[in-house]
């Protein structure tokens, strides 16, 4: 498989997901750390992790118009190049108000990232691989999650947490170097594509032009791409729950220190790994079997989706660490097995010309969450002075967009009738 072009850019989009959420992840990591030295209390440091959705959020949908409009390839330079800097002057932070800002360009930075990456994946693959494509790609970002632990908070003990985000921001740099000399937009510009591997991605993908024949609003009001845009939400808020709130939960709740929450931090970060590595490839199958790719991963999100709703609540009122751990294991990896879904469908239901403003702004209200559930985390906590309401709410949310998944999205004979209705005006 790898001795395909394509699938070797593929691995190289799995390394920047690693990449990716190793560089958010560090702040959560090194919160306790932070929290010491700047004097946050929970609030305040629910607002700093929040902060980086306000510019992550936006630049989902701008950096999925741009990748429309300028190609994925350069989209990606930018975006990467942009949020390792920043990463790296997180280092200089020495205030609440310094972090904020700092976090703030960092989301903007990394925004783009997954949107584009979709519209890439949609230039150079069949249909009938693109989930697949999309689960391995993303499925670097769970391991740069479980990585983050023990390398942050290894080098965070050993040199100071500043120290931490300079290291990992030079690996992003890194490898936008080898990003810029390997990845083109599309398989007809890349010397080393043979033509075999050429004629087998045109004759999997559809038969359409790129040049966008309808609005892009005419997507954004469709209740299919709607549903699927708060399905999103759900997984993003339990996803940024975790992300941003799990270590402290585990040193202020579980009362673990450092060196064990780095540890046990893994656990679940790893089985998302695998839940979304093969997420695509078990979506990629049941559409052959069903010969409805939409309905097959509209099929997986929904179930997998509810599974993480309800571990994620009942891990709310668990009371030993064992049961926590294993709950968060348990949503976590059904989880990210719903997680190239939500690319996919949008993939299978948008003409090509518009995918990336789609995805965008798919990916705009998946990340909302991102702004409100650190927030509504840290009041809950400190009002609540526990944090099963908040485990409560996520698995709730998700239910939420499971439910409208499962009513409104359809197979892709509505984009057909979209069309022939278009045309007849």
């Amino acid at each position: 498989m790898f001795h395909k072009v394509r699938w070797q850019l593929v691995a190289l989009l799995f390394i920047a997901g690693i990449i990716n959420y190793l560089d958010r992840a560090a702040l959560s990591v090194a919160a306790p750390l932070i929290t010491q030295e700047l004097g946050l209390d929970p609030a305040q440091l629910g607002v700093v992790f929040s902060s980086f959705f306000f510019g992550y959020a936006l630049f989902c949908f701008v950096g999925g118009y741009a990748a429309d409009r300028y190609g994925p390839r350069l989209v990606i330079i930018v975006a990467m190049t942009l949020w390792s800097v920043f990463c790296g002057l997180t280092a200089t932070a020495t205030s609440v108000a310094a972090l904020v800002v700092l976090r703030v360009i960092f989301g903007m930075g990394e925004g783009p990232f997954n949107t584009t990456m979709a519209k890439f994946i949609g230039n150079w693959f069949p249909k009938s691989e693109q989930a697949s494509a999309i689960g391995i790609a993303n499925s670097g970002t769970p391991l740069g999650g479980a990585i983050a632990g023990p390398i942050v908070g290894f080098i965070a003990l050993s040199y100071g947490w500043r120290i931490s985000f300079i290291a990992i921001a030079a690996i992003g740099l890194l490898w936008v170097l080898f990003w810029a000399l390997s990845s083109t937009d599309n398989p007809a510009q890349h010397g080393r594509v043979s033509e075999d591997e050429r004629a087998e991605i045109r004759r999997g993908q559809a038969t359409e032009t790129a040049q966008a024949e309808l609005p892009l609003m005419h997507y954004l009001r469709q209740p299919a791409i709607l549903a699927t845009a708060l399905a999103f939400f759900g997984y993003a808020y339990i996803l940024y729950f975790f992300l941003s709130w799990f270590p402290s939960y585990l040193t202020m709740a579980l009362h673990l220190s450092i060196q064990k929450m780095a540890i046990v931090s893994v656990i679940p970060w790893a089985l998302g790994f695998v839940g979304l590595a093969s997420g695509g490839f078990v979506c990629d199958a049941l559409g052959r079997r069903l010969g409805d790719q939409v309905a097959a991963r509209k099929l997986v999100m929904v179930v997998c989706l509810l599974v993480a709703a309800v571990a994620v609540a009942l891990a709310g009122i668990a009371t030993s660490l064992e049961a926590v751990i294993a709950l968060i294991a348990i949503a976590v990896f059904f989880m990210y097995l719903s997680g190239s879904t939500y690319w996919a469908i949008i993939l299978g239901l948008v003409e090509s010309g518009r995918v990336g403003g789609v995805a965008g702004f798919v990916h705009l209200i998946a990340n909302t969450a991102g702004i409100v559930a650190p927030i509504v985390t840290g009041v809950l906590v400190e009002k609540t002075g526990s944090f099963a309401s908040a485990f409560v709410l996520a698995g709730g949310l998700a239910t939420v967009g499971a439910l409208l998944v499962a009513l409104l999205v359809r197979g892709p004979s509505s984009r057909s009738a979209a069309f022939a209705q278009a045309s007849r005006h």
